[in-house]
């Protein structure tokens, strides 16, 4: 999440200093540019790594901070939730065997991570969203404790002036609001850098664009969210949601959001930047060591704090970077839209495919963008991120089904674009042949999930399938193998997960019928009947619990009616004094009061809002669960 050391918007002296130094970075990046400043002529590439810590029961974690401590490695850091650490590679130049290089180096991170995460029972996970994440660990006990996040969340918050909301539809729908931008925190992802030539910027920028589609099509991870079937790659609806600052209004104003596509072609770099400091309030600020014309004119080599800062608050999927190594300044391009995950074989096989792709431009659209429509481009990206392998990616003026534009098209010229790097055969080989096999299966990481998902829903309740999931994709990445060679799960595999079964909001039901106070009673009866169910929620017009019926209530009143002809509704026969509880409630504690109270039923509550219902018989099977596993931990 960037920077650490900064602030809020303080006073408007603050802010005109800051918004000064702002403007003189553009006017040194211009001057820059204008004579030759910028280290060209060479490629580096560059790696982001995120990842998930979960605890010995396969959810998030609480435990990151003091995990990365132990590590004491400077390539790690933390990131927005105490359940994420993030991974900073070091650069290498785009040769040779730069990709097994990472491949050996990443593992060997990750490996480093996992031994300390094991001393605290916690375990790492590669995937774009966590399958086992719940609305719980959205809380803000899961924030990391550092200054910026807080920073950053009561800024964004102040200026959007209301929750923040989800609206997600894919095979599932998603609608939430929430009081915090830890939604964002669910996102993991793999960055890729590529540094770029100056005078090739602008060109290079609108070709990432160009082929954002065609390769987030083949490389999604993240379909999955609270236990919701959504889009092929959520995070893109995710990210873009969690943190958007808009607030409804009544006009058509365009507001662009500031995790964005993009709008159109640029013709060089500083015309994005130019346009985010018009478009883009200042979320924070930092003290300034030393203004970038004053070093400029001094001969040294500005750092830019001040852009650098404001462009890390825009979280374009495809962003523009600055940057000095050994004392000279260089431009990149982060890809941003790749997920983490699920293996980091697929990971350094998504790079692979990127950076060859970005190396293989074609020379006729150098300079001739006007010739294409961004638009396209940019319904690609979204078609992929909703669809993924299966969806249909317009290109050269046809629409081409996915997998086939990859083996077809993308596949050969990343290899050519390798290939012009003096990247060895053997590398080329190994990670194409990966894209090809995920192509040719139309299994990426989100197929292998939702296929997953949906075999284990079969047996298994909707909390216990996305703590399954966790499980199996931690064991998976063990194996070694990509993706697409992984077998669907089998019941013998889950027989040592031992689910833990603590709060109500893991074992509620969330698909409820529910009534009106007025509705007639013979309506109840009928719903009741219909469904199969025994406890029916009363509620106003506004969606306010006000009781609830059971078979009881309606045996008692049909008993006591005597054939009369008057039309009863539920508010006369429902139950107004009910025990409620919410989705946090220990489920042991659930279990004694409903023995307690001798209730067959609890409302969950959360806000004067129901959102599930608890009933003896899910207490029940909980409770024989509980009993298996502890019969098997005693056994073993």
């Amino acid at each position: 999440m960037g920077e650490l050391s900064v602030s809020s918007i303080g006073s408007e002296e603050q802010r005109k200093v800051f918004l000064k130094h702002l403007l003189n970075d553009v006017e040194a990046m211009e001057y820059m540019l204008a004579n030759n400043h910028f280290e060209s002529g060479i490629a580096r590439i560059g790696f982001e790594q995120e990842f998930c810590l979960v605890d010995n029961h396969y959810r998030p974690s609480l435990q990151a901070p003091e995990i990365l401590s132990r590590i004491s490695d400077p390539h790690f850091t933390t990131e927005l939730a105490r359940y994420n650490l993030e991974i900073n590679m070091d650069p290498l130049v785009l040769e040779d065997d730069c990709f097994s290089r990472t491949e050996n180096d990443l593992r060997g991170f990750l490996n480093k991570a996992n031994d300390i995460a094991l001393q605290h029972n916690n375990h790492v996970v590669l995937t774009g969203i966590l399958p086992s994440i719940s609305k719980r660990e959205v809380g803000l006990e899961y924030m990391t404790p550092n200054p910026r996040y807080f920073v950053l969340g009561d800024v964004i918050k102040a200026i959007r002036g209301s929750d923040f909301e989800l609206n997600i539809i894919g095979v599932d729908e998603l609608i939430l609001s929430h009081s915090n931008i830890l939604f964002e925190a669910c996102n993991t992802s793999f960055q890729i850098h590529l540094q770029v030539d100056p005078s090739e910027f602008a060109d290079m920028y609108n070709w990432a664009q160009m082929i954002t589609g065609p390769v987030l099509s083949v490389c999604t991870n993240s379909p999955l969210l609270f236990g919701r079937q959504l889009w092929s790659e959520t995070r893109i609806a995710l990210f873009q949601q969690s943190i958007d600052m808009r607030s409804k209004g009544k006009s058509l104003r365009e507001k662009q959001q500031r995790v964005s596509f993009g709008k159109r072609w640029i013709n060089d770099i500083t015309e994005i930047y130019k346009d985010d400091i018009s478009r883009y309030t200042l979320l924070m600020t930092k003290e300034v060591e030393r203004d970038s014309l004053e070093v400029l004119k001094d001969g040294g080599v500005p750092r830019l704090e001040a852009l650098n800062l404001h462009n890390g608050t825009i979280w374009k999927w495809n962003r523009p970077c600055y940057g000095v190594g050994g004392g000279k300044p260089h431009l990149r391009i982060e890809n941003r839209y790749i997920p983490s995950g699920p293996t980091v074989l697929d990971e350094v096989a998504n790079a692979a495919l990127w950076i060859g792709l970005m190396k293989s431009m074609p020379d006729h659209l150098k300079g001739n963008w006007n010739k294409y429509q961004f638009e396209e481009s940019k319904e690609n990206f979204y078609k992929a991120a909703t669809l993924g392998i299966h969806s249909g990616i317009t290109w050269d003026g046809k629409v081409v089904p996915a997998n086939e534009l990859a083996i077809n098209e993308m596949i050969p010229m990343a290899r050519e674009g390798l290939k012009k790097m003096n990247v060895n055969e053997a590398n080329i080989d190994r990670y194409m042949s990966i894209i090809e096999g995920r192509a040719r299966m139309r299994m990426t990481g989100s197929r292998w999930m939702i296929k997953s998902f949906r075999q284990l829903k079969k047996t298994m309740s909707r909390d216990e399938a996305q703590v399954a999931l966790a499980y199996l994709l931690h064991k998976r990445r063990k194996d070694k193998k990509p993706v697409h060679e992984w077998p669907l799960p089998d019941r013998e595999e889950l027989a040592n997960l031992a689910i833990d079964y603590k709060w109500v909001a893991s074992i509620m039901s969330t698909d409820l019928i529910t009534v009106k106070e007025n509705d007639p009673v013979e309506l109840v009866k009928k719903i009741m009947e219909w469904d199969n169910i025994r406890h029916v929620p009363v509620e106003d017009e506004k969606g306010k619990l006000l009781g609830l019926i059971t078979y009881k209530h309606l045996e008692k009143h049909y008993a006591s009616n005597n054939g009369s002809g008057e039309i009863s509704v539920a508010r006369e026969i429902m139950n107004p004094n009910l025990l409620k509880i919410d989705p946090h409630t220990d489920v042991r504690h659930a279990m004694l009061l409903m023995i307690d109270k001798a209730i067959s039923c609890l409302p969950v509550v959360e806000e004067d809002e129901l959102v599930g219902i608890v009933t003896d018989k899910d207490l029940r099977d909980v409770w024989e669960k509980m009993n298996k596993k502890d019969e098997s931990e005693i056994g073993g």
